[in-house]
């Protein structure tokens, strides 16, 4: 060991301080998660805001989900498109469990039911998984969105177990609390689902440092070399899939938890297609990246659908801009900023970025407002709305807003083009400085 590393390794803190600057993230998630709710509490009834409580209960619970995703897709490169199934059966098998307790035929703490929505994932994953882990790459993928598609069939079909369209229907308050919660108000909900959220993250975290999370990177990269030193990845992959069922069931337990009801759209390919946004969107390459994709897309599913009949829109060009530009998503762009972090000049990014900031501004308005104005002929007609930007009603056929949105669309995309040059000479010249004094790992 050189002089210097041994330095470092004597400076370096140890105990308590060290655990506490390597894990400091968790305590603050989950402090911050039940700070929230509180910034939204109406002091004058007394009264958490339902709607807030809801959305940020599908946050964490779609984030459980997202990441039992990225177990397969960012750990194992398995990308299934046919995930909700686990979720789904998970929820399902959690209303009926939640339905029996209530009969009294079996006992169960409400804080544990979560649990059988996991067992529930779990046994149905390795059923599924058997199947599917035969093969990988596409004909994975393939398989994956044929059992996506049958199990969406059968809970039409299947009554006893599924109960149809109208889904299966439950009661949360079972009074079996192991504190004596009731469980009846949303805010009591909310801070269970808290609990499960942090509790399914850390095991996640946790099962990538296992040596099953490492062979599942290394078959991800290269099976045949897994293969050579004398895994399967076969039976990696099987193994990798069956965990992320358990995962996506404790997401699902914790959706009907939420909701009290389960119907087949748990299982359809919509919910499927939501995990792979909230993933690409977040970042597969990062373990937290699901998580920040699933607070956008829930955002927009929850604050822009309220705005705009045309969100799903958005979200498709989203994640269109991100797979084009950004593969390793959001938290790609995060880790592309370290280097430039370690030599401390971070600070000097912050002039290129306002100068491409506003050119970027002015290319999304203007493209919101085509978007809004073609919208707001069709669906926005039919619905007998006005289209207000403020307090200003604006006439969707006239040609003035048009021209106006097609100016800021193209003369936006233009000056964007224009700054954007700038922005790379000044960031290349900063990720060679890191370079040439070793911040690049």
């Amino acid at each position: 060991m050189s002089a210097d590393a041994t330095q470092r390794a004597a400076l370096a803190p140890t105990g308590i301080v060290a655990f506490g600057r390597r894990y400091w993230l968790w305590p603050a998630a989950i402090l911050a998660a039940l700070l929230l709710p509180w910034l939204f509490f109406d002091w004058g009834t007394h009264r958490h805001s339902g709607f807030v409580l809801t959305m940020l209960s599908e946050i964490a619970l779609m984030s459980v989900f997202a990441l039992s995703f990225n177990m397969q897709m960012g750990q194992a490169g398995l990308l299934s498109f046919g995930h909700a199934i686990l979720f789904g059966l998970g929820g399902y098998v959690t209303a009926h469990t939640l339905n029996a307790i209530k009969a009294g035929s079996m006992w169960l703490p409400t804080e544990l039911v979560p649990l059988a929505g996991g067992v529930g994932g779990l046994v149905f994953g390795a059923a599924f998984g058997y199947v599917a882990t035969k093969q990988r790459a596409t004909a994975f993928a393939m398989i994956t969105m044929g059992l996506g598609e049958l199990v969406a069939a059968s809970a039409l079909m299947f009554m006893g177990f599924f109960g149809g369209e109208g889904g299966i229907s439950t009661d949360r308050v079972i009074d079996t609390s192991l504190f004596g919660v009731p469980y009846s108000s949303p805010w009591q909900v909310y801070c269970l689902v808290v609990a499960w959220t942090a509790i399914a993250a850390i095991l996640m975290r946790l099962q990538t440092q296992t040596p099953l999370g490492r062979m599942a990177n290394a078959c991800r990269d290269n099976f045949e070399r897994a293969q050579f030193v004398g895994y399967d990845p076969r039976m990696v992959r099987f193994y990798q899939f069956t965990l992320s069922g358990f995962f996506a069931g404790v997401g699902g337990a914790l959706y009907v938890l939420v909701y009290e009801i389960v119907t087949f759209d748990t299982v359809a390919a919509a919910k499927s297609a939501t995990a792979l946004l909230a993933t690409y969107i977040g970042g597969a390459g990062s373990f937290f990246g699901p998580v920040i994709g699933t607070i956008v897309v829930v955002l927009l599913q929850s604050g822009v659908s309220l705005l705009s009949n045309a969100w799903l829109l958005y979200v498709g060009v989203l994640f269109i801009i991100m797979v084009m530009f950004a593969p390793g998503g959001l938290m790609g762009i995060v880790a592309q900023h370290a280097p430039i972090a370690r030599i401390g000049r971070l600070g000097d990014l912050l002039v290129p970025y306002i100068r491409i900031l506003a050119p970027g501004v002015l290319m999304v308005l203007g493209f919101v407002l085509l978007v809004e104005l073609a919208s707001f002929t069709t669906i926005g007609a039919a619905q007998g709305k006005d289209f207000k930007i403020g307090h200003v009603v604006v006439d969707p056929h006239a040609a003035l807003p048009w021209v106006a949105a097609g100016a800021a669309l193209v003369g936006g995309s233009l000056w964007l083009r224009l700054e954007s040059r700038f922005f790379r000479a000044r960031w290349d010249a900063l990720i060679a400085e890191a370079k040439a004094r070793g911040a690049i790992l």
